[in-house]
């Protein structure tokens, strides 16, 4: 499959520490740069590492040569805290996307976003907390157009240890498949997005 053009498409990742939000980071551009060939620039900030500071991960994807290797207008913003949502949404760009973590941003700033309950998600369907990262994965990689399933899917399963490839690539395509049933077509909401977020009594298939 051929790859997408891009002159440039930035990404913010934020949310707490202990959320796993740098590794997320990492998977992604990599993904991104060795298994599909793109320009990738990634850079990191985070508050005090105990569980609870605030970290963000930020990714600059191109086509071409990146001139300047920060994100500052952001054409896809996740969310997974508050705390990082009311920081970050300003650095928005206009027709980007906001994608949350349904469950802990109860004051999204906008009517426009998409949520997902990531760390329930995680915690009832994958029974693992921690994996909430690699659901998060998926979703993005079903948002972004460029993105191949496929590829990213692989390149998380060349990085990750062994012992954790197999629950790891069970919350991608759980991440992937509840972004496909809640959010719909991501062309058409790269064009127009609108408020997409699952109503609580949504009941999951099972994976």
């Amino acid at each position: 499959m051929k790859n997408q053009h891009l002159d440039r498409f930035e990404i913010r990742l934020s949310g707490l520490g202990g959320q796993g939000i740098l590794t997320l980071g990492k998977v992604m551009g990599s993904g991104l740069a060795l298994g599909q060939g793109y320009n990738v620039t990634q850079t990191q900030s985070y508050g005090p590492e105990a569980r609870g500071g605030a970290s963000r991960s930020d990714l600059v994807i191109s086509s071409e040569k990146i001139s300047y290797p920060k994100a500052e207008s952001v054409d896809l913003l996740i969310a997974l805290s508050q705390e990082a949502c009311n920081m970050y949404y300003r650095n928005l760009k206009p027709g980007g996307l906001l994608l949350i973590e349904s469950e802990l941003v109860k004051q999204p700033p906008v009517n426009n976003f998409l949520g997902l309950p990531f760390t329930s998600l995680a915690k009832d369907k994958i029974g693992l907390v921690q994996a909430m990262n690699t659901i998060v994965l998926g979703a993005a990689t079903y948002l972004l157009p460029f993105a191949q399933q496929k590829v990213i899917r692989k390149n998380l399963e060349q990085i990750l240890p062994a012992k954790i490839v197999e629950i790891n690539v069970k919350a991608f395509n759980l991440g992937y498949k509840e972004a496909k049933k809640n959010f719909g077509d991501p062309e058409e909401l790269w064009k127009a997005n609108s408020v997409v977020v699952p109503d609580e009594d949504t009941d999951y298939d099972s994976i």
